[in-house]
């Protein structure tokens, strides 16, 4: 018995296939691994980081600051509004200060005078000073460089012949940007309603700077400051006839945003449920921030325009039918509103925000490809300016339907008209006769 079973051929027992699964998840998140196998990424990334999320918390932070303090509401939405303004007229010139003397010379100072305003608007509130002392300290927080600009333009240097890893790092910047606004006023509120209510102002100061500073140390993935054109000033990103129709487009999605907010807050409120409408708003950033890393996993568009935003190619229609599916989603809000359903309204919102990241990322993939050498944090900054300048119309044709239409339900309907006028603009200068090409990113 013994020699029979050494006689016995030993075989090994069966190998089971290893699960395919970590490999696939693996390799489907390998572009993103890619861009941030660079060196100086994550530094500059984690840093900027930081210093975006102040962003989503400074202006919360003001209401909920002026307003506790004065017991107005309408005394902080003024303030707010007139630092909105402000920011939206210096904006663009403190970028197009970066495009020319570099990110390091400029952001920091230009930081620097945005937070003295912050602190000046925390001392003038804690200390009782007039109105306009308000109004005058919010005002100078205008200077605050587009940190996610700064951040995209790094990404346009480091990957100015390589499309594809473009377009995962813008995808990732938008997802960055949703994930900020949907923290910051979540953090914000926290501060200011269980410390003190300055607290969300000083946090957010902090941050903004900190950030900033660890962001502009990062000197060996900064961009080089573009050389002085031989023959006049380099031309501005709006005159070029394709760049303004894009614009429109990032003003009708900032009135989108705007809208959502103030229309969602009244229906929590008409409803006795206003603490759900911090989580009803966060909803609809999740599904946006989860769309965008996914959208980063695409292709990149083919065939994109060379400086002409009429000249069509993969990105022009790609674009069009990102616009065209967030006009589809934002009626998904509007019908769940008027079955008056809090659970209809929640999944609604998180699947309407699924259509902007990929909007987002599309327009400013074509800006950067519109824009002139040496003007590209102008061109974004552009873009951000017309998105801030679409919240503040959005807010207020919001709130306006908020009080004359019936109820805020019917109200949902002003988010999904500025959702339909993006495709609408963007088919009617579609056609646009193709102008000369624009010179590479660099």
């Amino acid at each position: 018995m013994i020699l029979f079973l050494a006689a016995r051929p030993v075989t090994a027992p069966p190998v089971r296939p290893a699960s395919r699964r970590p490999r696939l998840r693996s390799r489907a998140f390998a572009p993103y691994r890619r861009i941030f196998a660079v060196p100086g990424t994550r530094a500059f990334t984690a840093a900027n980081l930081l210093a975006r999320l102040p962003m989503g918390m400074l202006s919360v932070s003001a209401v909920l600051m002026i307003a506790g303090s004065r017991g107005s509401y309408a005394l902080a939405g003024a303030v707010t509004a007139t630092g909105l303004a402000a920011t939206a007229l210096v904006g663009p010139w403190t970028a197009r200060m970066v495009d020319r003397h570099g990110q390091a010379r400029i952001a920091v100072p230009a930081t620097a005078l945005a937070v003295l305003g912050s602190l000046s608007l925390l001392l003038c509130v804690r200390h009782g000073a007039p109105d306009w002392a308000l109004f005058a300290s919010y005002a100078a927080t205008a200077t605050t460089p587009n940190t996610g600009g700064m951040s995209r333009a790094r990404w346009a240097h480091l990957f100015r012949d390589d499309p594809a890893a473009r377009h995962t790092a813008n995808s990732f910047e938008q997802a960055a940007d949703e994930l900020c606004f949907m923290l910051g006023p979540v953090l914000a509120t926290l501060l200011c309603t269980t410390l003190f209510p300055e607290a969300g102002t000083a946090v957010a100061t902090a941050l903004l700077l900190t950030g900033v500073l660890l962001f502009a140390a990062q000197r060996r993935t900064e961009p080089p400051v573009a050389p002085a054109p031989a023959t006049g000033r380099p031309r501005s990103p709006l005159r070029l006839p394709e760049l303004p129709p894009l614009l429109v487009t990032f003003l009708a999605t900032g009135a989108v945003f705007g809208s959502l907010e103030v229309v969602t807050l009244a229906f929590a409120d008409g409803h006795g449920i206003r603490t759900a409408a911090g989580g009803l708003l966060a909803l609809q950033a999740a599904g946006s921030c989860a769309a965008g890393l996914l959208y980063g996993l695409l292709r990149p568009p083919t065939g994109a325009p060379p400086g002409s935003f009429g000249a069509w190619g993969t990105a022009g229609r790609r674009f069009l039918g990102c616009t065209a599916a967030m006009a589809a989603l934002m009626l998904l809000p509007l019908l769940a509103a008027v079955t008056g359903s809090l659970a209809a309204l929640a999944v609604a919102l998180l699947l309407a925000g699924m259509a902007t990241a990929p909007t987002m990322v599309t327009g400013m993939g074509l800006v950067q490809s519109l824009t002139p050498p040496g003007r590209l944090n102008e061109g974004m900054t552009l873009a951000v300016t017309a998105l801030l300048g679409g919240i503040a119309a959005g807010s207020a044709g919001g709130g306006w339907a908020v009080d004359h239409l019936a109820g805020a339900g019917a109200a949902y309907g002003v988010p999904a008209a500025a959702a339909a006028l993006a495709p609408a603009v963007t088919l009617l200068t579609a056609r646009r006769r193709p102008s000369r090409p624009a010179a590479p990113v660099s």
